[in-house]
């Protein structure tokens, strides 16, 4: 592949005219949309034609720093294309002054696909391909692929532009990858809205970046569907959320939100995290087995009639006998409905119950003597008694604190030592007065939706899946029990006690067992010699998952040496003097104490877990706590005491496992120091 020409080029100074246009055209596309008076036929209709326009507004900001546009596809009809034209592709459409010629392509439109696709072999009509290199906004140089022209070799050279693209040093939170997504990962981004997807990938080959590049997608090419169904985007942490949150806004989509399934189920249930459990219980909380035990206990609150209910209307009492209740009630248990749609159902079917009984006395009865009756006292003490008013704390409450009915609903589910395990070792006389624990909001959350179906959502995207409890695994699944899933994760890096052990246990408790699942082992963003390096651990840790490579130009930079506090901030030094940004990983233990160090040493820096939300990543240099490094990446990584971050969990192959992550977060550089010795594995 010919190498980039100069800057003083006339092409260059034409695409240069271009990117002004372009920028130009947009600032005239958004001062429309400013100047657009909203209007509708009453209050909710003009607040939604504002919204509107707002996130048209949004959608068409400029950011002078980022490329309008990094490719171009020049199409011709001698190679299978509909049309000679050039097509200029970027992250939103741009249209010129008369708004019929487009001076940009949206990159998700179907125009663009070529440009991640088209080889040599298979060109799509694409008799040319241009890349372009930018600084700060600003064009630079560009390199030319042309795929239908057999008089230029062919060459398996990578492309320069793309490759700087890839190690281009990050400054602050995750970027988007639409100038760099490769045609294997173009192929899960633009997966049919209909198609689950279960995305196993290694480190560095941008499974995130592909996760939220789907729902860039999906938004943009089912946007009526999504912006009523509306899209979800599942997060480890808050400090993860605050990495990628500014990615999705980038290519113009605001419309996603954003959580984690801490805050998702907090935000349904309306209780928040209030007390820490030992792991023997929070593990057991999570298993699948306790979704038998809920379901249990929300229908043991079923009552059984032991005398007739009687309603008067005006001279006469109608009555309708025990034992039809009881059919009543067995009946619309058999329907398979929710625990509220049956009590209001019972309600409705009493009522045509005591109507049936007055038309045979020669009545006429209507509707409106029907929704009377359902209303009466007698029908709605009768309800009570047969299908109670349940919550789901105090049904998780009387669960935890009533041994004999724990034991009912456990029966042949869980053990006894089991059930010890669930009961607080202080109980609360009421449920306002139990501290929920993070465990306990999921089971409240299923618990709520025993009670009222959980309304679903058009597309849920998770990230880090691997991590999740079957529960948790469960409370996600139900937010999508009408839409797709795009699941992702690397089961080499399940650091949890109740991590998933395969994908296909995944996918079954998500509800999504025919999802397709892909797997990502060409590493874009990890070097060579850190992944290699890392990969020592994997026969240990996941045995059954295909190894990583790298696909990047060099090997990149590891050091491995011996060393205490001086020696870590010395190795901090180094890599500030380099460009980009530096992640200090240690274990969660030595944070307090390797910042101290720092401050000692007068460097500058931030603490990821103590800074409020929003505010994380303002810092070259950042202490990261081990247990949240993950899904995190840093163009130079200096990993303190790796014995440290192994012993730092609950048994040895969970360390390691955290030891796997902390090793590939880093772009360009890794320095591990270490006072004890490493791992065997790592060992030589």
């Amino acid at each position: 592949m010919p190498s980039p020409p100069t800057a003083t080029e006339p092409q260059l100074d034409a695409e240069r005219r271009h990117l002004d246009d372009s920028r130009r055209a947009l600032a005239t596309m958004r001062a429309r949309t400013e100047a657009a008076e909203a209007s509708g036929g009453d209050s909710v209709s003009l607040q939604y034609v504002k919204q509107v326009l707002y996130r048209r507004m949004k959608a068409l900001e400029d950011d002078p720093s980022v490329p309008l546009f990094f490719g171009r596809l020049d199409y011709d009809t001698a190679v299978g294309a509909e049309h000679d034209e050039r097509l200029y592709i970027g992250r939103r459409h741009v249209t010129g002054e008369a708004g019929d010629q487009p001076l940009v392509i949206d990159w998700r439109a179907g125009m663009s696909r070529p440009f991640y696709r088209a080889s040599r072999t298979e060109p799509m009509g694409v008799r040319l391909r241009r890349r372009f290199g930018f600084d700060a906004g600003r064009l630079t140089a560009y390199e030319d692929e042309r795929l239908a022209d057999d008089t230029e070799p062919s060459t398996d050279a990578a492309s320069q532009i793309l490759q700087s693209e890839i190690e281009r040093p990050r400054t602050g939170p995750m970027r988007d990858i639409v100038a760099t997504i490769q045609p294997e990962q173009d192929v899960l981004v633009r997966a049919e809205l209909s198609r689950s997807l279960c995305i196993q990938g290694a480190p560095g080959t941008g499974k995130t970046a592909v996760g939220l590049h789907r729902a860039a997608y999906l938004l943009y090419a089912h946007r009526h569907q999504l912006s009523r169904s509306g899209v979800l985007v599942v997060g480890p942490n808050d400090s993860f959320l605050g990495y990628i949150g500014d990615v999705l806004p980038a290519l113009g989509e605001i419309d996603a939100r954003q959580e984690t399934v801490q805050s998702l189920v907090a935000a349904a249930t309306g209780q928040e995290v209030r007390a820490v459990e030992p792991v023997e219980a929070a593990v057991l909380k999570g298993d699948a087995r306790m979704a038998t035990v809920l379901q249990r206990a929300v229908w043991s609150a079923l009552g059984t009639p032991d005398a007739p209910l009687v309603v008067p209307r005006g001279s006469r009492q109608f009555r309708v006998a025990a034992y039809r209740q009881e059919e009543l009630v067995v009946e619309l248990r058999g329907r398979g409905v929710r625990y509220e749609a049956g009590r209001a159902m019972l309600a409705q079917r009493l009522a045509h119950e005591v109507l049936l009984r007055m038309e045979a006395a020669g009545d006429s009865p209507d509707d409106r003597v029907q929704a009377a009756v359902a209303r009466s006292k007698p029908v709605r003490d009768c309800v009570a008694a047969l299908w109670p008013a349940l919550q789901p704390a105090r049904v998780l409450h009387r669960l935890y604190t009533d041994p004999d009915h724990l034991a009912a609903c456990a029966e042949d589910v869980l053990d006894a030592d089991e059930q010890a395990l669930l009961r607080p070792a202080r109980a609360a006389r009421s449920a306002a007065g139990l501290r929920w624990t993070a465990a306990d909001l999921v089971l409240l959350d299923e618990l709520a939706d025993l009670l009222q179906r959980t309304p679903s959502l058009g597309h849920v995207i998770v990230d880090e899946a691997q991590d999740l409890s079957a529960m948790q695994l469960r409370a996600v699944g139900r937010r999508a029990s009408t839409g797709s899933v795009t699941l992702l994760g690397d089961l080499a890096q399940a650091t949890t006690p109740w991590a998933s052990r395969s994908w296909q246990e995944s996918l079954r408790h998500l509800d999504q067992p025919e999802a397709e699942v892909a797997e990502l082992v060409a590493g874009f963003r990890v070097p060579a010699a850190v992944i290699d390096f890392a990969a020592r651990l994997l026969p240990t840790i996941a045995p059954g998952l295909r190894p990583p490579h790298s696909v990047r130009r060099g090997s990149g930079d590891l050091k491995v040496r011996p060393g205490g506090l001086e020696e870590v901030v010395d190795a901090c030094r180094t890599a500030l003097d380099r460009e980009g940004t530096v992640g200090l990983i240690v274990a969660d233990a030595a944070a307090d104490e390797v910042g101290a160090a720092l401050r000692g040493a007068g460097l500058e820096h931030g603490v990821l877990g103590e800074e409020p939300a929003g505010t994380e990543f303002r810092h070259r240099l950042d202490v990261v706590p081990a247990g949240l490094a993950k899904g995190l990446e840093f163009d130079h990584v200096v990993l303190v005491e790796p014995a440290a971050v192994v012993a730092g969990e609950a048994d040895e192959t969970t360390g390691l496992r955290r030891l796997y992550v902390c090793l590939t977060r880093a772009v360009t550089s890794l320095a591990v120091v270490h006072r004890h010795p490493l791992p065997a594995q790592l060992a030589g």
